[in-house]
C-alpha cells in the first residue's frame, strides 16, 4: 500500500506522468524509493556491506544516492533525481519534493573523518518541504516544514517553518508569507560588497594626500577608481570584516 501511494504521489505532483505504469517503469524517483526500503531494512538489522551494496545498486541503476542508513518519511517524490545525494543521518518527512542535483550533506563534520561516526552530521528536513535543483543542504541543521528552498541555493543554518530560502549562502526572504526585511536578516553579499567599496575610497583618498606620490606613474589616474567623492565619504570601522563573515557562511 505504501508503494501505491508514492505511485499515487508522483502522478499528482509531477504533470508529466500519465499512468501508475509509466511511473512504475520509468520514474528513477520511484525506483530509488523501492530500492531504499530494502536498503534501510537491511541496514537496521546489522547488515551493513549487503545495505551498502543494494545503495550502490540504485545509484548505478538510477542516478539518486542514497545511504541506506538515512530516515526517509512517506510520500517522498525525488523529481528527475540525477546527481542527488542524501547521506547517512539525513532525516527526511513526509511529502518532501526533491529535485536533481540536491545534496544533503554533512558540511564540516566531513572533514572530521571517522571521529563523526555514529554522530548527527546530516540535515533534517522537515514535512512538506521543497528544494530546487542543484541546492545544498548542509550539516546537522533542521529546516522547518514547508520550506522552500531555491534552486542553487546552500543553506548552513537552521530554517524556521513557512520560510523561503534563496542565496549563497541561503537566507530567508520569505516568512509565513511575510517578505523578511534586511534589518532583521542582512544582505551579507550588499555588506561585503558596501566594505570593499569604502575601503577602495579610503585608499584613494590617502593616496591623493601623500604629497610625495607621482601620480602620472600610475597607468589609470586616481579619480578613474570611483565615481563618489571621497572627501565626502565616511569609513566606518566597527572590527568586523563582512568579507571574512560572508566567506564563512553566514547569510540566514
Amino acid at each position: 500500500m505504501k508503494l501505491l501511494e508514492n505511485v499515487d504521489n508522483i502522478l499528482e505532483k509531477d504533470p508529466a506522468a500519465r499512468s501508475r505504469l509509466e511511473v512504475v517503469l520509468c520514474y528513477p524517483g520511484f525506483h530509488v524509493m523501492v530500492s531504499h526500503k530494502v536498503a534501510n531494512f537491511l541496514w537496521q538489522r546489522g547488515m551493513t556491506t549487503v545495505a551498502r551494496c543494494v545503495s550502490q545498486a540504485a545509484r548505478v541503476w538510477t542516478g539518486i544516492e542514497i545511504h541506506p542508513g538515512a530516515t526517509i518519511g512517506r510520500r517522498v517524490f525525488i523529481d528527475h533525481g540525477m546527481g542527488v545525494v542524501i547521506g547517512e543521518t539525513t532525516i527526511i518527512g513526509d511529502d518532501v519534493v526533491i529535485y536533481q542535483g540536491v545534496t544533503l550533506g554533512a558540511g564540516a563534520a566531513a572533514r572530521m573523518g571517522s571521529a563523526s561516526r555514529g554522530k548527527k552530521r546530516h540535515p533534517t528536513l522537515g514535512n512538506g518541504v521543497v528544494v530546487g535543483s542543484g541546492a545544498e543542504i548542509q550539516g546537522d541543521i533542521i529546516v522547518g516544514d514547508n520550506v522552500r528552498v531555491a534552486s542553487g541555493s546552500i543553506v548552513l543554518k537552521d530554517v524556521p517553518p513557512n520560510s523561503v530560502v534563496v542565496g549563497v549562502p541561503g537566507r530567508v526572504i520569505y516568512r509565513d508569507g511575510v517578505k523578511v526585511t534586511s534589518e532583521s536578516v542582512p544582505d551579507i553579499e550588499a555588506e561585503a560588497i558596501k566594505s570593499l567599496k569604502h575601503r577602495l575610497e579610503k585608499l584613494e583618498h590617502l593616496v591623493a594626500a601623500a604629497p610625495d606620490i607621482n601620480r602620472e606613474s600610475f597607468e589609470v589616474p586616481v579619480e578613474d577608481f570611483s565615481t563618489a567623492d571621497s572627501k565626502n565619504t565616511q569609513v566606518v570601522d566597527d572590527g568586523t570584516d563582512p568579507v571574512d563573515v560572508f566567506l564563512h557562511g553566514a547569510g540566514i
